[in-house]
């Protein structure tokens, strides 16, 4: 997705949660849906982890693309991880953090 349709997209309404921000947008006739992830440095610290998140939201988004959302989407990190463990990110809080997408989505 190029950074065009991007922007275009966050300037939709969000469908929001306590940390993320899910743009959606009716998708082209016969174009393929598009995914877009931002996941800021500021807010995530370690690469490790932003690269996890990221794993993690494509994982989702294709599962839910596979099921029958046929849209574009651009997910967007809006509060920081790790703030109780020193900035990392630790399994209970991916798996909270995992069941807040599949909420938005």
């Amino acid at each position: 997705m190029n950074s065009a349709r991007i922007s275009e997209l966050l300037k939709t309404r969000p469908k929001t949660s306590l940390c993320w921000g899910l743009y959606l947008a009716s998708l082209n006739q016969g174009a393929k849906p598009d995914l877009g992830i931002a996941v800021a440095k500021k807010l995530a610290k370690r690469a490790v982890d932003r690269n996890q998140l990221k794993r993690m939201i494509r994982e989702l988004v294709r599962s839910a693309q596979a099921t029958g959302l046929n849209s574009d989407v651009v997910v967007k990190l809006k509060k920081p991880i790790g703030r109780e463990t020193r900035g990392r990110l630790r399994c209970k809080e991916k798996e909270g953090l995992r069941a807040q997408i599949v909420g938005l989505i």
